[in-house]
């Protein structure tokens, strides 16, 4: 015994589906037609998108080597003051005293 489930529900949103495909569709095929038509102003376009994103890549890059160039050089004039009369002393063994 088959049951068919069908109800409003369904069709609405098949029929939501299918006008969705059918205006993406309709946009890409016309933007493939102007394509077409005009190749050079849309090379020129997707030269100029490129430009800027490698720029943007550029600019992002030098920002972060030049943080840390920064942080470096403030990290090596702190160094050096906290370094003054300082003595480390190691030992080889530990004596039980130094725990009671």
């Amino acid at each position: 015994m088959a049951f068919n489930i069908f109800t409003n529900i369904v069709s609405l949103a098949s029929r939501r589906v299918a006008g969705w495909l059918l205006v993406v569709g309709l946009g890409l095929a016309g933007f493939g037609i102007l394509i077409i038509t005009y190749p050079k102003f849309f090379a020129m376009l997707a030269a100029v998108a490129f430009f800027l994103a490698g720029a943007a890549f550029l600019g992002t890059a030098a920002k972060i080597y030049l943080a840390g160039r920064k942080l470096k050089k403030a990290f090596d004039k702190d160094s050096d003051a906290y370094r003054e009369n300082v003595r480390i002393h190691f030992r080889e063994q530990l004596d039980e005293s130094d725990y009671q």
